[in-house]
């Protein structure tokens, strides 16, 4: 009787593990292929820069975030739509909320994050994230009712002065206009504290053209139903408020902190250049969960961009591992370490302008917004998709001229 196939288990479904999936899938197995299985408790992938779009109504639904069955149809990788219940790393196992275990031979973390709302009393029941499909739905709303209020000034604080945060309040400031209040509260001296110098000026300047109030060094003491206390120098203010956006800090899912592994102080589970976990072979993490210095020793971030570029390295490192098949096993093809290649950062700052700067380019203003578009068409995770998404820029304006 033949053996059965080795088994992959890929929990997580964001660029990471929809992308070590994919490239999985791309590589030539010899003999008989591994089961691949990608899990996430969504049945859609969401292309997560682009999530701001969605809230403004520059792209719909179906362009950022596409179906896993439509991603996937033409593979080898098995989908299941469950949350992840338990990891029993010994009897190496995955339990799922459907009820369903998983066995796998090589197991990949990259469940992602999710943003605390902890961090100061009533911001659970009083703040939004800004995170997911739900939260963006949630901020739309929630947005049209205030615009179709009687009040005649609509005051909203962005919490969290890194790229989320002023991006997202250069799009609420943009879309409410004159009616608009936007108050930007970052705890530190300055905001995008990590982005190029370019970056930070043009998106300064951007908050100011829009009429955003930028409270440096100032927290949050509490946030009620339409107030927010903040403290700046130690003085305390309360302040009306309509909506507060929640953008600071990234939870580890608790299945991945659970773990008996190695984890950092952010119970980031620490991963060797290979990316698999420095005290369990057969294991690898990447993005969010992911504690990583790459093959030149240098810390990587957690962001998309890290996460796109691994998930390259973890697909042919399983591969590599396992063989490529029983028939090459001999060929002896080794593990790579992950070596990141900075391309630079984007940030969108309205409806028609952003910033931009990599590869020895500095753009601003609507350049700037088209070539944040491209370079995220041609990171989306599938041809047959970015074709679609790109027929339907194009498309576009003539639509609309149709439509008016």
């Amino acid at each position: 009787m033949a053996d059965a196939p080795q088994s992959i288990c890929i929990l997580g479904g964001g660029f990471g593990g929809l992308y070590t999936a994919l490239r999985l899938s791309q590589l030539p197995w010899e003999g008989t292929p591994p089961t691949i299985t990608l899990v996430d408790c969504n049945d859609r992938f969401l292309f997560l820069p682009l999530l701001y779009e969605l809230v403004t109504d520059e792209l719909q639904t179906w362009e950022i975030a596409p179906p896993y069955a439509e991603l996937l149809a033409g593979t080898s990788v098995q989908f299941r739509q469950a949350g992840v219940t338990g990891i029993d790393l010994d009897q190496q196992r995955v339990n799922l909320s459907d009820g369903i275990t998983l066995t796998y031979d090589r197991l990949v973390l990259a469940l992602g994050g999710t943003t605390p709302m902890d961090m100061a009393p009533g911001v659970a029941d009083h703040a939004l994230a800004f995170r997911t499909l739900s939260d963006a739905y949630q901020l739309k709303e929630r947005l049209r009712l205030l615009e179709a209020s009687e009040a005649d000034k609509v005051r909203v604080a962005v919490v969290g002065g890194g790229y989320s945060g002023v991006e997202l309040a250069c799009k609420v400031a943009e879309q409410l206009g004159e009616r608009g209040r936007v108050r930007l509260i970052e705890r530190s001296d300055m905001i995008l504290r990590t982005s190029p110098d370019h970056n930070r000026e043009v998106a300064q300047k951007a908050l100011s053209d829009l009429g955003v109030w930028v409270d440096l060094e100032t927290t949050v003491d509490s946030v009620a139903a339409d107030t927010i206390s903040l403290t700046f120098r130690d003085q305390t203010d309360i302040l009306p408020v309509d909506l507060v956006l929640w953008t600071v800090g990234t939870r580890v899912n608790e299945a991945i902190a659970d773990l008996p592994l190695k984890h950092n102080e952010r119970q980031q589970v620490v991963v060797q250049p290979t990316l698999a976990a420095v005290d369990c072979p057969g294991v690898y993490a990447l993005g969010d969960v992911a504690d990583c210095r790459d093959a030149e020793g240098q810390q990587v971030p957690a962001t998309a961009q890290v996460a796109l570029q691994q998930a390259d390295f973890v697909g042919w490192n399983i591969w590599a591992s396992l063989g490529g098949g029983e028939a090459s096993a001999a060929k002896n093809r080794p593990e790579l370490p992950f070596r990141y290649n900075h391309m630079g950062e984007m940030m969108t700052l309205g409806t028609s302008r952003a910033t931009l700067t990599g590869l020895g380019l500095q753009l601003d203003g609507e350049l700037a917004y088209v070539a944040r578009r491209l370079t995220y068409l041609y990171r989306m995770p599938t041809f047959s998709h970015q074709v679609r998404v790109g027929l339907n820029w194009m498309t576009k304006p003539l639509q609309d001229l149709l439509s008016a």
